[in-house]
């Protein structure tokens, strides 16, 4: 070949050591938050059908997940409530033996070292599976800001942690800070679903959760997935509002959002890996048409890349297993 001036960009991919060495972006289990379903009853171990691997508990039980999760050094978990008393403002959500409050005492009780995180939201806990109080057919912003704040509060009194707010009302920052503070829990952040689409990648959560709504969509709350601008808006409303951390929900598809509000925030930013993400994975794997452990670790470096400090995901488990094997 005539020689020409090039650059050999190979030499630092000649061998594993190597490419270990130069690697830039790294997946921890530290990053890992894994979402467990609790749920009234005893003996109660429900499979999701469309989720693989996910498993709705009862109290009696839910110990055992628990414990698996703090073993392989998975260092958070959120709690999500299946209550078995649903009305049409979502007063399990914020009564203090709610599900989510009654399993939050529980694992803190017996794992006082794990970070537990509430969701904090009405839509398992309503009727009709809206986020917000209902009138003719419209959500009210404001009337639920009341209980979205009643419910931060209960759950913080059970002793959560770190409170996450997930229905994307206006002000539900500022009203769950100002809630917070004047229950004195001032020290309790609040991790805030500052972006979140309004998504087709929902729907095995709502299996899980059963939170689908009766009627229409979550699109007047929730945003639309071709808007990036919109989501700056929004993160920045909530830091000025009080947010301690930033969720941007879903991941995959939206990882340049991830990115841009990184980059414009400085705050620390969690990538929700949500269920339709989860579901397709399993499936393909199921089938043989992917290899998971290869395909989960990539999107997990493409989260942190793309700016994320934290990953919230159903396959936090398996990544920190697999994570251990290559130690």
């Amino acid at each position: 070949m005539k020689h020409v001036e090039f650059n050999r960009h190979r030499r630092l991919r000649n061998s594993d050591s190597v490419r270990r060495m130069v690697r830039e972006t790294h997946v921890r289990a530290d990053d890992l938050i894994y979402p467990i379903f609790v749920t009234e009853g005893e003996g109660v171990k429900n499979e999701v059908n469309s989720m693989p691997g996910v498993y709705q508990w009862s109290l009696d039980l839910v110990d055992r997940e628990v414990e698996e999760v703090a073993a392989l050094g998975i260092p958070s978990i959120i709690v999500f409530g299946v209550p078995d008393v649903k009305d049409e403002v979502g007063t399990s959500a914020y009564h203090d033996h709610g599900i989510v409050q009654k399993a939050i005492r529980q694992i803190k009780s017996n794992h006082p070292d794990l970070t537990v995180i509430a969701d904090t939201c009405l839509c398992q806990f309503t009727d009709h599976g809206h986020c917000g109080v209902i009138e003719d057919g419209k959500i009210l912003n404001d009337q639920t800001l009341d209980l979205l704040a009643k419910t931060a509060v209960s759950q913080a009194e059970a002793g959560a942690d770190i409170i996450a707010p997930s229905n994307m009302m206006d002000g539900f920052v500022a009203a769950i800070r100002h809630g917070l503070d004047e229950a004195g829990y001032h020290d309790v952040p609040i991790m805030a679903y500052s972006v979140k689409y309004a998504s087709a990648f929902y729907g095995p959560f709502r299996d899980a959760a059963h939170s689908s709504p009766k009627f229409g969509d979550r699109k007047t709350y929730q945003m639309d997935p071709a808007n990036r601008l919109e989501a700056l808006r929004e993160a920045q409303s909530d830091m000025e509002e009080g947010a301690d951390f930033l969720i941007v929900k879903p991941a995959l598809s939206y990882l340049d959002v991830i990115r841009e509000v990184k980059d414009h925030s400085g705050y620390p930013v969690v990538a929700y890996n949500v269920s339709g993400e989860y579901s397709m994975v399993k499936a393909a794997s199921q089938n043989g048409w992917v290899d998971e452990k290869a395909i989960v670790l990539e999107k997990m470096t493409s989260m942190k890349r793309a700016g994320a400090d934290l990953i919230l995901t159903y396959h936090a488990k398996d990544v920190a297993r697999w994570l251990q094997e290559t130690k």
